[in-house]
C-alpha cells in the first residue's frame, strides 16, 4: 500500500512533475509517495464540469490504488467529499482547504491568486462552506492562464507578482497560490514580494505527513 497518493486531477505531466518535486522534498524517511495525473482530464481544470468529472475519476483511481492518504492536487479540491465518504477510506486532504488553513496560520487576512475569472466563484463557495470568507482580503486572477504557465512563462509570472502586490495593498498578509501547478515558484514570489506565499501542494503535504506520523503503520526510529 502507498502511504501518500498525490493526484494531479488534470492531464499535464509538467504540472505533475512539479508537484512531485515539491512533495518529495517534504517526504520523511519511512513514508512512500506516488504522484499521478488523470489522462482523461483537460490540461487545466477551468470549469465546474471539469471539477465534477475529475472528482469521479479521482475516486475511481483511489479505489484502484490503495493509499493511507490521498491529496487532491487541484485548488478546487475535486473529489474531496467523495473520498471522505468512502467506507474505511484514506485520509483525504484537499489542496484548497490545506492552503487556506495554512494562510490563516501565517496572517490575519489572506489573498488568493486564481488562474482565471471562472475559478473565483467556485473558490468563494468553498470559503463560505469553510466559514473563512471573513478573513479574505480579496481574490484576483491571471486572465485565464494555464496550470503550467506560472512555472514556465515569464509574462505570467510577472502578472502573478503584480497580483500578489495588489493583494498586499488590499490588506493580505499571506498570498495563496490558487493552483497546485504553481508550486515551484513559491519561494521566488515570497522573496520578491515580502509577503508570505502559500503553495497548496506544500500545505496539503504537510497535513498528510502529520496525519500519517500518528498512524501506528508509520514505524520510524526516534532514538537518535
Amino acid at each position: 500500500m502507498i502511504d501518500i497518493l498525490l493526484v494531479n486531477p488534470n492531464s499535464s505531466g509538467t504540472v505533475t512533475r512539479g508537484m512531485d518535486a515539491t512533495a518529495r522534498a517534504m517526504l520523511p524517511a519511512g513514508l512512500t509517495l506516488s504522484s499521478v495525473d488523470l489522462p482523461n482530464s483537460p490540461a487545466t481544470i477551468y470549469t465546474d464540469e471539469h471539477v465534477a468529472r475529475a472528482g469521479l475519476d479521482l475516486l475511481d483511481l483511489a479505489r484502484a490504488t490503495p493509499a493511507r492518504a490521498v491529496i487532491t492536487g487541484c485548488f478546487s479540491d475535486p473529489g474531496l467529499d467523495l473520498l471522505r465518504a468512502m467506507p474505511d477510506g484514506p485520509v483525504a486532504i484537499g489542496c484548497q482547504e490545506a492552503a487556506l488553513l495554512s494562510a490563516m496560520a501565517r496572517a490575519d487576512r489572506f489573498g488568493v491568486i486564481a488562474l482565471g475569472p471562472a475559478s473565483i466563484p467556485r473558490h468563494l463557495r468553498k470559503m463560505r462552506m469553510m466559514g473563512v470568507e471573513g478573513r479574505l482580503a480579496g481574490e484576483l486572477h491571471l486572465n485565464g492562464a494555464s496550470a503550467e504557465s506560472g512555472m514556465r512563462d515569464p509574462a505570467t509570472y510577472a502578472l502573478m507578482r503584480a497580483r500578489a502586490m495588489e493583494l498586499g495593498d488590499m490588506g493580505a498578509g499571506a498570498i495563496v497560490l490558487g493552483c497546485a501547478g504553481m508550486a515551484l515558484i513559491r519561494a521566488r514570489l515570497e522573496a520578491e514580494t515580502g509577503l508570505a506565499v502559500i503553495d497548496p501542494v506544500s500545505a496539503a503535504m504537510a497535513q498528510a505527513v502529520a496525519a500519517l506520523q500518528g498512524d501506528p503503520a508509520f514505524d520510524f526510529d526516534i532514538s537518535e
